[in-house]
């Protein structure tokens, strides 16, 4: 199954592609509702992270849940009450990426698009300013998994899915994920240097 037969099937469809708008916190009266919709989802549901899109909210709002890589990939079973209760519940207001530098990949898989998982490269490093929920600006680099994690989102603010730009697409239900990321991790081939050229590389290498 092709790509442009992928897309037409992800449930939701259509609004999952607008551009989604920038928030004006100071006079956005539905912003806190939009933020406890967010919240309560992303509490009550297995995800890694949460873009407003994803729930037919088009504003660049971005929710970070769980982004500890070790507590994802633990059996339920062997989590500790503080592994289970771990949940980091950060908002991101209108984030704009500054810089991108080093080379991760990672099989990557969203709540919108099904059981459809693509291997993607992305930054292992992103320096991104936003503000919070009350309104204070910051400029924050992320690293590692998190900001694997973050770019994904970020990307779903512009309307591209993972499927848009992995380099391969399974599909694959949840269980059968988790033991194929046991054995195909979360890689990082360099955590500095210009992105985009390192993927450009790296992908020249594979075609090899």
């Amino acid at each position: 199954m092709d790509k442009i037969q992928q897309l037409t099937i992800i449930k939701h469809g259509d609004y999952l592609r607008q551009v989604s708008q920038n928030v004006d916190i100071l006079d956005d009266k539905e912003l806190k509702q939009n933020i406890e919709k967010l919240d309560t989802f992303c509490k009550e549901n297995e995800v890694m992270a949460m873009s407003a899109i994803q729930l037919g909210i088009p504003k660049r709002i971005v929710y970070l849940k769980n982004t500890h890589l070790e507590i994802l990939n633990k059996n339920k079973d062997l989590l500790n009450e503080e592994e289970k209760s771990y949940n980091e519940s950060r908002i991101l207001i209108n984030p704009v990426v500054l810089d991108r530098e080093g080379l991760t990949a990672y099989w990557e898989a969203c709540v919108s698009c099904l059981d459809y998982m693509g291997l993607v490269y992305r930054p292992y490093k992103i320096l991104v300013e936003y503000y919070d929920m009350y309104g204070n600006w910051h400029e924050e680099t992320f690293e590692g998994f998190e900001a694997t994690v973050l770019s994904h989102e970020l990307d779903h603010l512009d309307g591209i899915l993972h499927i848009d730009i992995a380099e391969e697409v399974l599909n694959m239900p949840v269980e059968e994920r988790k033991q194929w990321r046991e054995i195909h991790g979360y890689e990082v081939f360099s955590k500095e240097g210009n992105y985009k050229y390192l993927r450009n590389e790296h992908r020249l290498r594979r075609i090899k």
